[in-house]
This record gives structure tokens, sequence and C-alpha cells, in this order.
């Protein structure tokens, strides 16, 4: 065994897990990588993952990889850059440990992530998000459950994991009502709720008992949180039927990331500030939530009618002269 495998055994065991604490779903996507990137490697030189010496992870091995993730595997930049963001990772804590790989290790480090197109970000309105609300049959169980996950996830703006994390006594529904969960980072936040999310909340917990260890919105038949993919899958069939009421639907990719970017910009067009609207989000700082001030095109246009018309000279108003004024009254 070369002293590559006990190192990537202690960047996820010491570094990630002990030391950083990361989530499950931060471990996770650092597997997979480590996971894509190796098995690349030994399909290219025929040596097993366990045998790779450093020399085979070199710059233009992982160059090639990077190269390999989108145009086989059809990834996009945002992914490629994923990929890369935890390679980067991993060499940074070699760094440490590795000395005498330096020149390697800075070689891999020097690989710049790569540049993308961005597209405002996409969101519903009022008559689409409407639409959506109706489409899951409330006189069932499952019908019910998707109505409310929903609902709460278009007025709170949770995340998909911060949604099936949610357990009963997440759930305020008393004086000061709102639902408290853990973010990214080990944040923990609360997020008030409206009348009517309280109220459809109120029925569901009701109906299924919800008790306070209990998944807030279960799996059907079994007492197990919905993954994230069950999420995707349920707001994605309830878009497409709501097409039907709402033509517009047609042209949106709605996921559960939309909800959540329709809750951002539903709080920007009521006047709500930057700062707020990124404590409610759970954003880090300022720069996740200015794209939404990009997407809002009344925001542009209120802009546009406070500028001095092209045929208008410019100047300062001046008030009208109140002897003047009162002439001009009589």
């Amino acid at each position: 065994m070369t002293s590559l495998t006990p190192t990537l055994q202690a960047f996820f065991t010491e570094r990630l897990m002990r030391e950083r604490r990361a989530s499950p779903h931060t471990i996770a996507a650092y597997r997979d990588s480590f996971r894509l990137l190796l098995s690349y490697i030994a399909s290219t030189t025929g040596k097993t993952p366990a045998t790779l010496d450093w020399a085979d992870i070199d710059a233009a091995t992982v160059g090639a990889f990077l190269h390999h993730l989108e145009a086989e595997r059809g990834n996009s930049a945002r992914t490629r850059n994923a990929r890369l963001s935890a390679i980067h990772s991993f060499f940074r804590f070699a760094a440490l440990r590795h000395p005498e790989q330096a020149e390697l290790i800075q070689r891999v480090l020097t690989i710049p992530e790569k540049r993308f197109d961005k597209a405002l970000v996409c969101y519903l309105t009022r008559t689409e998000v409407e639409a959506l609300l109706t489409t899951p049959d409330r006189t069932t169980w499952t019908g019910e459950r998707n109505h409310a996950l929903i609902l709460l996830a278009v007025q709170t703006g949770l995340r998909v994991s911060e949604l099936t994390a949610l357990r009963g006594d997440d759930v305020v529904l008393g004086t000061g009502a709102h639902v408290r969960c853990y973010g990214k980072g080990r944040k923990e936040r609360c997020t008030p709720l409206t009348k009517e999310t309280v109220g459809v909340l109120r029925s569901w917990m009701q109906a299924t008992e919800t008790e306070p260890e209990d998944p807030l919105f279960p799996s059907r038949g079994c007492n197990r949180p919905l993954t994230r993919s069950a999420v995707w899958r349920l707001v994605a069939k309830h878009a497409l039927e709501a097409t039907e009421l709402c033509p517009s639907l047609a042209g949106k990719r709605v996921t559960p990331h939309t909800l959540r970017h329709t809750c951002a910009m539903g709080l920007l067009e009521s006047g709500v500030d930057l700062a707020t609207i990124a404590l409610w989000l759970g954003h880090s700082s300022l720069e996740s939530t200015n794209p939404y001030l990009h997407a809002d095109m009344a925001l542009k246009e209120r802009a546009l009618a406070r500028t001095t018309p092209a045929n208008v000279a410019p100047g300062r108003y001046r008030p009208t002269d109140d002897l003047l004024a009162f002439l001009k009254g009589l």
C-alpha cells in the first residue's frame, strides 16, 4: 500500500469528520468525487485504486479527469468545479503531511475552476404558486403531505435537506409560530410561519398524529423521512400537472430550489431588505443573496422611472414662489 491510500482515509476520518465536523451531505459529495476520480484512473491505467501512488494523480491526470466529466459523463461546469473543489481540499490536507510531494501538490492546486454563464434565478409568480398548490389531491394522505410540504417550502425558503430533516418538535404552531432547522455550517435558524401555513401544518400533524421525534414529512407506509430525491420527484410531478392550469409553468424547470428562489423573490418584492432575506434563507454572506436583485425586473423598472428622461434638461427641483402660487390659484 502506498502513502496515498492512508492519507486519503485520514482526510475523511480526521479532517472532514473529526476536525471540520462536516455534514453527511458534504462527506457524501466528497466521497463520490473520489470514487469517480479513482475509478477513472483505474480504468485508464489498469491499476487498482489501493495501489495508486502520488504520481498517478498528478495535475495532468486530474485535468484529464475533469475533461472526462464534461465530455463523456455530460456534467455541467458547476459539477466539474464541485469535483475539483473536493480534490483541492484533499491536496491542501496532503501538503501538510507530504512536503516531499510539494511540487506535484502545488501543480494540482493551481488547476483553476471553469468559468460558466450565470442565468437569472428561476422563480414562480403568485399565479404559478397557486396553480402548483392546487394540484395535490388533499383528500388523500399523500396529497395532504405534498401540499403541506410545497406550501412550507414556498413560505419559508427552506433547502430540500432542511425540509426532509424536520421533526415534529421543530414546528411551533402557537404564539410566535415558527419552524426551526439546522442549515449549512450547522447554523440553527428559526423562520416565522404565516396563518395559512400554520393551519395547514396543524391539520397535517393532527391527521398523522405526529410525535416530537417523528419526521414531519414521512414516506408512505413507514416512519422514515422523505429522501431528497423523493422531494425532487414530487415537486416535478405536481409542476407538470399544474401546467394545465398555468401554461407559463411549461417554460420553467421547477425544483425544490425553485421554491426557495420563489420565497426570496416574494420577500424582495414586498420591500424586505437583502440583509433580512439573507438571514431568512440562512446565507453566510450577501453575495449569495445579490442574484435576486438581478432577477427583480420590477426593482429595475422603479429605478428607471427615477431617472431623467432623455429630452429633459437635468437640474435641481425648485418649488414655486409662494406669492406666484397664490396668484395662480385665484
